[in-house]
């Protein structure tokens, strides 16, 4: 990514804890191939409530992404992803837009870290072994896509057109 600029202004209302403690944060940011993106966010120092989005400058048309990971080098394929995206990963789960959605800019590798933290949570509060074992399973398929020995694919559809996998590889379909 190249330049970034910023503006914050501190000291505003929590809609959490309602102290003057939040600080709200706009950054822009050029990605190359996506264009100018504005990057959203909220932080409060005394409830660590934090929320983001991510909007592209430019209007865009509601889309769908299609991205097959064959090896670890596509581990680090740039992902911008709105808050009103789903993000799906056949056969392992989905991340479903809401009001705890966020938006953020990662990698491949980052998308499927935070699949493998939810996983890891819901097997740790798992009280049926069957669905614990599931999730054991899941696990281990995910850490050989990390370890590059193993495909998965990865489908991004946002009603906002505000995310992208950045990608040759990528398939883009409108919606």
């Amino acid at each position: 990514m190249a330049k970034e600029q910023s503006n914050s202004l501190a000291g505003q209302l929590c809609p959490m804890c309602g102290k003057k403690t939040l600080t709200l944060t706009e950054s822009n940011i050029e990605v190359p191939f996506f264009g100018n993106t504005f990057v959203f966010t909220m932080n409060c120092v005394t409830c660590k409530y934090r929320k983001s989005d991510i909007e592209a400058e430019q209007q865009k048309e509601p889309c769908k992404y299609t991205f097959e990971v064959n090896g670890k080098e596509d581990l680090n394929v740039r992902v911008v992803k709105s808050a009103e995206a789903t993000v799906k990963i056949p056969h392992v789960g989905t991340m479903e837009p809401g009001p705890a959605s966020e938006g953020f800019i990662t990698n491949v590798e980052g998308i499927i870290v935070k699949f493998k933290e939810q996983i890891e949570h819901l097997k740790n509060d798992e009280e049926d072994e069957e669905a614990r074992k599931k999730a054991k399973n899941l696990l281990k398929k995910i850490q050989k896509v990390l370890w590059g020995d193993e495909k998965l694919k990865i489908i991004i559809e946002d009603p906002t057109g505000n995310s992208a996998i950045i990608s040759d590889k990528a398939e883009r379909k409108k919606i």
